[in-house]
């Protein structure tokens, strides 16, 4: 079984705790207005790697992980490729190294056998409500409800990421929806609002896709905190 893969970091530090070899797989259903990795989308790519083939370039990087590092899938939605995935999670946890998910939950499922070996998942929210969801995604927000579901029923450890884009979520009204909705969820160590951002754009324009967004400003770091502040007080 290989797996199709876009890129790796070998030494990553904003996707998980510690240093981080980050896989950053193909495939994602999903057409977020403001995806900056539109190079993803489909599943084919130039690096195809076995579950072992992988792991064996991970633990090339093992001394540096720490006692927090370890690996992380990424992507793209790494749970389009779940069989690779169970089996490198697996494989990973036989090394003893610390392994998580940054996930929009949106798969094909197999959900309760991937979550038995990945120790965090960083839960990307793209909005909490159907209609939202759907303009922002362009798919049904039930499929990413379900794998939330299952972390919650399996007590996973969860980090909740929310990108915030101007004129779409940075009111105080989508920040008390969102704090309602976070406030439900088990064991979630860490919520990080992420600022808006133009800089995938030249991609789009070399893939000659649209961008729908062009008329958007990137988000105010500034009034990105404010709000995170406004959450957190919440």
């Amino acid at each position: 079984m290989k797996g199709y893969i876009n890129s790796i970091e070998t030494m990553g530090l904003v996707d998980g705790p510690g240093i981080r070899f980050v896989v950053f797989m193909q495939g994602c259903r999903l057409r977020c207005l403001y995806c900056h990795n539109p190079e993803t989308w489909l599943k084919e790519s130039e690096l195809e790697l076995t579950a072992k083939e992988l792991v064996k370039r991970t633990l090339r990087y093992k001394n540096y992980f720490g006692e927090e590092g370890g690996i992380t899938f990424s992507g793209g939605e790494p749970l389009l490729q779940p069989e690779f995935l169970i089996e490198a999670l697996k494989l990973c946890k036989q090394c003893n190294i610390h392994t998580c998910l940054d996930t929009a939950g949106f798969g094909v499922g197999h959900y309760d056998e991937i979550l038995k070996y990945t120790d965090l998942v960083i839960m990307d929210v793209k909005a909490i409500e159907a209609e939202a969801y759907k303009n922002l995604t362009g798919q049904k927000i039930e499929e990413s409800l379900h794998f939330l579901d299952v972390c919650q029923k399996l007590g996973k450890k969860m980090w909740i990421r929310q990108v915030i884009v101007p004129g779409i979520n940075d009111t105080e009204e989508y920040i008390l929806k969102l704090k309602n909705f976070v406030s439900k969820l088990k064991n979630v160590e860490k919520v990080e609002f992420l600022p808006y951002k133009t800089l995938g754009i030249p991609k789009y324009e070399k893939l000659k896709i649209p961008y729908r967004l062009e008329n958007v400003n990137p988000m105010d770091p500034k009034r990105c905190q404010e709000l995170y502040s406004l959450f957190e007080k919440l």
